[in-house]
């Protein structure tokens, strides 16, 4: 039976009561076409505290191109990963708030009400399909701290399991950020994996990836002349994905996965090429025996270093800062900001933080209430 565990793994997974009376706990649930994630953080003055996390590929997005339908297996494994996430959070309630999405997959199925209303029975989680808009944004609220405050634009790339989000943003000179624009690719990892299912990618598909990538990013980058302005080192470009992270690692020849050692260093789009062509040169099976791929992943990376290697060379990119963070993240800087700034401002002033969504509601036009008093 998988666990989860604490950052620090020496110690027991037990709450400190005494420590829930003082602090509030935020979780963030980020369910993926690849995987289930979880996170439950504290505030801190700068940022937060992760106080406990789950992660589990469960591939809910698994066989979705065939008939737009989650399959009852994917389901099932989904489901089992979430009563994981659902114990977790009873373990360190009260939360004071929370929110739990998912992302291209749900949107994606024809069989996502009926899923989601197993998922809110089985589990007791509400879930919510957000649009790819906010996913992007959410991807972008993530990455914050990695943004370099001296360059006032950002491109951040988030390489999803059944789409790819990729944002423009800029910080203004009162230091807020806001997003320009962005684009959603209409495939991910898992899509790519699936449509070209041989055990090693082919020469053929990889360059149709890349291609494929290269037209749908033709008019997003004329409307913000985004080849220009990384030309002129305007744009900061951050990546976040297991496939950039496995990059990061590859890179720096970890022989195990290191959170800490990958999360916010920069890659010379150089290093990135060793890094792809080392990949590459593994094949399938050395892949599933490299300790920062395995086997789950190794179908994947390569989906995922043929959308980084369209990304590069469509764009004059020298460096990608790499992103060990996104969508959890984004969701709790979300809550914890707003929860910050709800004191200062009365009912009836409106109160936007950065990165709000204005106007805008879930899919199904109602409020969510995922809130856990």
């Amino acid at each position: 039976m998988q666990r989860w565990y604490k950052k620090n793994n020496n110690k027991k997974t037990v709450p400190d009561r005494n420590l829930s009376q003082t602090q509030k706990n935020f979780a963030a649930i980020d369910l993926g076409t690849n995987s289930c994630r979880l996170v439950i953080a504290s505030p801190t003055p700068a940022s937060f505290r992760i106080v406990e996390t789950f992660s589990k590929i469960t591939r809910l997005g698994e066989g979705i191109i065939n008939d737009n339908e989650l399959s009852r297996p994917a389901m099932r494994r989904t489901i089992n990963a979430l009563k994981v996430c659902a114990g977790v959070i009873e373990e360190y309630a009260p939360i004071y708030r929370s929110r739990f999405v998912a992302t291209a997959a749900c949107r994606r199925a024809k069989n996502c009400k009926e899923f989601l209303d197993l998922v809110k029975k089985e589990t007791g989680l509400t879930i919510e399909t957000i649009s790819s808009k906010e996913e992007a944004r959410l991807a972008v609220v993530g990455c914050i701290p990695l943004l370099n405050r001296n360059i006032k634009r950002a491109l951040v790339f988030d390489i999803g399991g059944g789409s790819t989000e990729i944002s423009l943003a800029r910080v203004t000179n009162s230091g807020k950020t806001f997003i320009e624009g962005f684009v959603s690719l209409p495939y991910g990892v898992v899509t790519i994996s699936e449509a070209f299912p041989s055990q090693d990618m082919t020469t053929l598909a990889y360059d149709t990836i890349i291609e494929r990538t290269h037209k749908l990013l033709k008019e997003f980058d004329e409307k913000y002349n985004i080849r220009e302005a990384i030309k002129n080192q305007e744009i900061q470009i951050i990546g976040t994905s297991g496939t950039v992270t496995v990059l990061g690692a590859v890179h720096l020849n970890l022989p195990r996965y290191n959170r800490s050692a990958v999360d916010g260093i920069s890659i010379t789009r150089q290093d990135i090429d060793r890094a792809i062509a080392k990949i590459k040169r593994l094949g399938d099976e050395g892949r599933k025996k490299h300790p920062c791929i395995g086997a789950q992943k190794a179908d994947l990376t390569m989906a995922g270093c043929a959308i980084i290697e369209g990304l590069c060379s469509f764009w004059p990119i020298e460096e990608i800062t790499v992103a060990d963070r996104g969508i959890r993240e984004g969701i709790l800087l979300d809550m914890m900001h707003s929860n910050k700034n709800k004191n200062i401002y009365n009912k009836k002033k409106k109160f936007h933080p950065p990165f709000r969504r204005r106007g805008s509601r879930p899919e199904n036009g109602k409020p969510s209430k995922n809130k856990q008093e």
